[in-house]
């Protein structure tokens, strides 16, 4: 009876430590509620191969940065995108941001954008990155067209971060740029045709020339936008196209394509 007795105890204490130390692994497999992801990695505010600069003014709400163009384009009327993939949601504050969205990205993180002209996208869309959700204006309390952008986590203004990289807080705007990265996709494919192109810095005649082409080259464009109008072998125009590769731009009349503006490219 003794030994027995001792058995049914060694057996029961047994399974009692079994079961205390299972209990917490089975807990610890299953993450809080509280758990947020990892931040997106988000992107400029606006299309690919812009330039834009931006600025911080202490009486903003949160820890904003508003930005304006510096690549010699018209701020107002510029599509603004969606910085990273989420659920946009319209707002109107008509004293204040005016028409803006809110991008829920999920995990605690959203983005703002105020002060748009008008919105592209309807409550309750889901937007990729890179997607066009409004056009910059100036509605609300705003003193000129510019894009007003936030970053929160769980309601809280973070330091922006652009491509992985916290982005300064200037007080006046032409201290700091950004070109935008942002719905670059991998481009078209189109061919040159001509001798000795140049590819220049911008959009304009006086750009600085970044390489030159030699002959018909096989060029990738990201994105096209008009500037200074090209007259060449009889043709006239004043669209340019972006090369993904040679980081610059070159009159379309240069494409060998008949169209001016070439389709399937987005504008810059």
């Amino acid at each position: 009876m003794h030994r027995r007795r001792l058995l049914s105890v060694l057996v029961t204490a047994l399974f009692a430590i079994a079961g205390l130390t299972a209990a917490p692994a089975q807990a610890q497999s299953r993450p809080g509620p509280e758990a947020t992801l990892a931040a997106p990695n988000f992107k400029a505010p606006y299309p690919c191969g812009q330039k834009w600069t931006f600025s911080h003014h202490s009486a903003e709400v949160r820890r904003a940065l508003d930005y304006v163009r510096a690549d010699g384009g018209s701020t107002a009327g510029t599509p603004v995108l969606a910085s990273a993939a989420g659920t946009a949601t319209r707002m109107s504050e008509p004293s204040g941001a005016g028409n803006y969205i809110v991008i829920d990205h999920g995990g605690g993180w959203k983005t703002y954008y105020f002060h748009l002209a008008s919105y592209s996208v309807p409550s309750g869309a889901s937007v990729g990155q890179g997607q066009q959700i409004g056009v910059t204006g100036s509605t609300g309390n705003s003193s000129g067209a510019h894009i007003h952008y936030e970053q929160l986590l769980n309601g809280v203004g973070q330091n922006i971060v652009i491509n992985g990289a916290g982005q300064p807080y200037p007080s006046q705007y032409n201290q700091s740029y950004l070109t935008s990265d942002n719905g670059c996709g991998g481009g078209s494919n189109f061919r040159t045709w001509g001798t000795d192109i140049r590819v220049r810095a911008d959009a304009r005649l006086n750009a600085a020339v970044v390489t030159t082409l030699p002959g018909p080259t096989n060029v990738t464009v990201v994105c096209q936008k008009q500037g200074d109008t090209v007259t060449a072998e009889g043709y006239t125009n004043n669209w340019w196209s972006k090369l993904r590769d040679q980081g610059g731009f070159i009159s379309n009349i240069y494409i060998d394509h008949p169209s001016a503006q070439l389709p399937g490219v987005p504008t810059c």
